[in-house]
Parts: C-alpha cells; sequence; structure tokens
C-alpha cells in the first residue's frame, strides 16, 4: 500500500509538473521581472533620465499642490480627470496626467501625462510610447495576443496543477532535509535532479505562498459562486463594498467653481499625520459632483489597496472615510494579494524575492531537463542503431530550449526594441512586444532544427553579449550613463543595469560550461576509439604468436 501510494504520488508529481511546465516558466519568469516593473519602466523612458529626479518633500506639497491644479485648468481643462503624482520610492518624480474624454466607441480616453524638470525649468512632454515593466506584469496572468478572461483561466489552470506539483513533491521527497546540502556534479541525471531538488526545498516556502496567492488572486473569477449567491448576482455591489473607494460618482451636469486643492491638505494631514501622500485625483471637473480623492502612499505596508480620503470638489467637505480597520476577511484578502505583488518590500527584501522567483524558474526547468535527461537515457540505444527520439522527447527538447534559453534573449530583444525602434513608429509599444515574441519565435524555429548542446550555446551566448551591453546601450541612447547615474545617486537605472550584467555573466558562465561540455565530449571520441581497437590489435598478436 505505502509503495502504491509513493509510485502514485511520483506518476502525479511529473505530469502536472510537465504537462503546464512551460506555461508556468513564462508566469514565473514574467512574474519574477515584474518585482521590477517600475524600474523597468523608468529605464525604457530615457527622457527622464535627468533633471526630473526628486524625493517627496513635505514642506512643498501645499505649493506642488497648487501648481498642479494650475498646470491642468491651464493644459487639460475639458479631461474626464486630473491627476497629480507625488514622488515616491519607486517613481522618483513629479508628474500631472489626465485622461481625456472617450471618443465615440472608445470605453478608455487616451492617457496624458507630464513630467516636471527639477528647479523650475518646465516639464518633460513628449516620452517615448513604451509598455515597459507594464508588459512583464500583464503577460504574468494576462499572456498575450489572446482574450484576458481565456489567458487567466489558462494561467489558473497551470497554477493549480503547480500546487499539486509542489504537494506531491514535498510527499514523494523522503530525503528532503538531507538532499538539501547534496549536489553532486558531472553525474548526469543524478545532477539535474540535485539542482532540482536544491531549488525546490531552499525557497520552498515562497513557492508555496506564491502559487497559492497567485490563485486567490482570481478566485471571483474561477469561484464566484458565493458572491453571486449572496448578493443575488449583483458583482458591482460586492466590489462597491469590497472597496468603497472605487464607487463612481456620476456629474449632475450643474456647473460649478473649484476648490483649491492645496487648502484641503490640514484636513487630510488631521486624519493621517505625516503620512507621506502619494496621488490626488480629481474626478467630475467643474461639476457640482466632483470629488478630490486623497491616496496615501502605503509602500512600506503589507497591504494591496489604495486607501482614500474622498472631498468634495467644490466644498471641500469631506465626502467619505475609508477606515484603516477593514473586517478580518477583507484585511486577509489584502494581505494574500500583497504578499504575490511583494509592492510593501524594500529593495533588500525585493532581491529576496526576486532571487526566489529565479529559484522558482530553476525548479521549473532543472524539472523539465531531468525529465528528457532520463527519457533520452532510455532511448539512448534505439538512438545508437539509427531509430530517431520519440516525438515526445523531441517536443520537450524543443520546448526546453524555446523557453528555458530563449526567454532571457527575448527579453533582451525587448529591450533594444525600447532604445533602437524609431520613436516616431506607429504602434511602437506593441512593436516592442512583437520583438520579444518574435525572438521566442525564432528560437523555436531554431529548436525545431537543431536541439543539440550547441543550439544552447549560440542562444545563450547571444543573450549573454546582449546583457552585458545594456550598459552600452544605454548610454549610446540616453543623457545619462552607469558612472554619471552613480554620481547622481540615481539607484534605480544603476540597479537595472547592474542587474542586466548580472544575468548576462550568469548566462555566459552557462554557455561556456556547455562548450567545455561539447569540447570534452569531441576530445574523447578519438580516446575512446583507440581504446576499443587497442584490445582487436592485442588479440590478434596473440593468435598469430600462437599460430
Amino acid at each position: 500500500m505505502k509503495e502504491t501510494f509513493f509510485r502514485t504520488m511520483t506518476w502525479l508529481h511529473t505530469w502536472v509538473g510537465l504537462l503546464v511546465c512551460w506555461v508556468l516558466l513564462l508566469v514565473f519568469f514574467a512574474g519574477t521581472v515584474s518585482y521590477y516593473r517600475y524600474e523597468i519602466s523608468l529605464w525604457t523612458q530615457p527622457e527622464l533620465h535627468s533633471e526630473v529626479f526628486q524625493h517627496y518633500q513635505e514642506n512643498h506639497l501645499e505649493q506642488q499642490l497648487a501648481q498642479g491644479q494650475d498646470y491642468l485648468e491651464l493644459h487639460a481643462e475639458n479631461a474626464k480627470d486630473w491627476r497629480i503624482n507625488l514622488p515616491i520610492e519607486r517613481k522618483p518624480y513629479l508628474s500631472y496626467s489626465w485622461q481625456t474624454q472617450p471618443k465615440v466607441g472608445q470605453r478608455r480616453g487616451e492617457f496624458i501625462e507630464h513630467v516636471v524638470k527639477t528647479n523650475d525649468q518646465g516639464v518633460v512632454t513628449e516620452t517615448r510610447d513604451s509598455k515597459g515593466g507594464n508588459f512583464f506584469y500583464r503577460l504574468h496572468f494576462d499572456l498575450h495576443y489572446m482574450p484576458a478572461k481565456i489567458a487567466r483561466w489558462i494561467v489558473g489552470f497551470s497554477t493549480m496543477f503547480m500546487l499539486l506539483a509542489l504537494i506531491s513533491g514535498i510527499v514523494i521527497h523522503k530525503r528532503i532535509f538531507k538532499d538539501f546540502f547534496s549536489f553532486r556534479r558531472n553525474k548526469g541525471s543524478r545532477s539535474w535532479l540535485d539542482a532540482h531538488n536544491v531549488s525546490s526545498v531552499l525557497a520552498l516556502p515562497y513557492h508555496l505562498m506564491i502559487t497559492y496567492t497567485g490563485l486567490i488572486t482570481l478566485m471571483m473569477m474561477y469561484m464566484p459562486w458565493g458572491v453571486l449567491t449572496a448578493y443575488d448576482g449583483d458583482t458591482r455591489a460586492f466590489r462597491t463594498e469590497l472597496n468603497p473607494g472605487r464607487e463612481q460618482v456620476k456629474p449632475v451636469g450643474i456647473s460649478a467653481d473649484m476648490v483649491q486643492i492645496n487648502t484641503l491638505l490640514p484636513l487630510v494631514k488631521s486624519y493621517w499625520g505625516e503620512t507621506p501622500i502619494k496621488q490626488v485625483i480629481v474626478t467630475n471637473l467643474n461639476d457640482q459632483n466632483s470629488r478630490v480623492s486623497f491616496y496615501k502612499n502605503t509602500q512600506q505596508a503589507v497591504t494591496d489597496k489604495r486607501i482614500p480620503l474622498v472631498f468634495s470638489g467644490v466644498t471641500g467637505k469631506l465626502v467619505s472615510d475609508i477606515p484603516d480597520s477593514p473586517s478580518a476577511t477583507h484585511a486577509t484578502h489584502d494581505t494574500l494579494m500583497s504578499l504575490h505583488t511583494a509592492r510593501f518590500s524594500e529593495p533588500l527584501l525585493r532581491v529576496f524575492f526576486f532571487i526566489c522567483g529565479i529559484m522558482g524558474c530553476a525548479m521549473i526547468a532543472t524539472g523539465t531537463l531531468l525529465w528528457a535527461v532520463k527519457i533520452r537515457q532510455k532511448q539512448q540505444k534505439n538512438i545508437k542503431n539509427g531509430v530517431k527520439s520519440s516525438l515526445g522527447l523531441r517536443l520537450v527538447e524543443g520546448l526546453n530550449l524555446t523557453f528555458i534559453a530563449g526567454l532571457p534573449l527575448a527579453t533582451c530583444s525587448f529591450f533594444y526594441a525600447n532604445r533602437l525602434l524609431p520613436t516616431e513608429m506607429a504602434n511602437r509599444a506593441q512593436w516592442e512586444v512583437n520583438c520579444f515574441f518574435i525572438t521566442l519565435t525564432l528560437v523555436a524555429i531554431l529548436a525545431c532544427i537543431n536541439r543539440t548542446k550547441t543550439s544552447w550555446r549560440f542562444v545563450l551566448r547571444v543573450g549573454a553579449v546582449g546583457l552585458l551591453a545594456i550598459p552600452a546601450l544605454n548610454a549610446l541612447t540616453s543623457n545619462s550613463h552607469l558612472i554619471n547615474n552613480i554620481s547622481q545617486q540615481q539607484w534605480a537605472l544603476v540597479g537595472f543595469d547592474m542587474m542586466c550584467v548580472l544575468l548576462g555573466g550568469a548566462l555566459w558562465f552557462a554557455s561556456n560550461k556547455l562548450a567545455n561540455k561539447i569540447s570534452l565530449s569531441t576530445s574523447s571520441s578519438p580516446a575512446k576509439h583507440k581504446a576499443n581497437i587497442a584490445p582487436k590489435l592485442a588479440s590478434q598478436i596473440t593468435s598469430t604468436k600462437g599460430a
């Protein structure tokens, strides 16, 4: 009974992991990159790399809000809403933005943002069109080139399979603590199994947390029946009660003068004290139902919700106050969402999350490589006799090359497209994304033709060179460079360049390891041939002497 249960769990672990592992690798990879979503977005807009960086300054807040309102009244009088975005840790600049009124057939209007230069030097009004880090964030759960709802079902299905793979992996791992300290190099499938075990066990709490909370983020989509029953199918009422700050107030069509936003600061401070303000949003402009919403900066708090104070845009009276002590259910859901996104994390903790994400990618990748190595070993005799490897093995090896080696290269091509495509190009942001998937497709075509170590080495080397050259690319295509960014303490840009260099070095190291194996296997072939000839010659000499 015990042996049967163990075999069943082993079978379950193998197949629930293998069937969706490449979707999971894409999701895990994009999610890991998304930990630096804002830093990537900043790097992809080189127009903002100088003269705009500033810190949040409490003593300048009143002046910034007054200047922001004057600027928006002048440039966005007929907009749908106004937004004054104050500097925060990961978006260290002041900006004024607005959404235009949607045209006929459009759901939303155009979003426009102007970034304020420091020392009253004007504003940056033109930045290149780019999805930046938001591309990886949306790719993480919406995939691409398909309806979002279908993509989220695919991601949810794959995530459930991963949760099953993790649980069954714990069950079948008899020596989980001993194997944690075991890694045997150059032992074929044994080495891949050790790498799989180490990458799994070392970050196991993270893997369980990120998988479970990933399902929680879209649980209303996967299991909506409780909400539908409790609210008689009115999901909007549920969302309003869950997050009252999202309640939309429609304009009444009666013109009214707007209150000065900076005059509301004393009221905001009476509720929040010295808590930094992240954003101010004004809706229903110059209407009697105008609203001014203040949002606090919750960067260091384990929460994923936006906490607003909403005032009347005409009288300045407080309209709604969202309490800081929500229900236990709401607080639990909010905490789990925050753990998944890690928006609360400080720089060192974010690095830790990123490393755990990389280990998750390694866990998935080594699992698929281990399966391919074992199956190839079983088919080795037939392959030596001239029989082709099975279709399943060829498919797995091709997908391994495409996603494991191809994803870093595709990401690198996305960054190069951001800097090299013409800034006036139509649909420029979409073409950056297209370059990502075109690169992935080219690697897939190579995998259909040749899946040997030589192809792996080639793809890894190209990706390594591309990533290592990112600081040079930035220096040549923007008005700042690595040394300049270090001297001006623009750590977000410095961190991006250094992260690319580190990952490029890791890819170069991996390609060198493959090159050494290729050279060793090539050089050992003549030796093996001589070793096989020597016994035959000795036997022939012995038989000749006997004669």
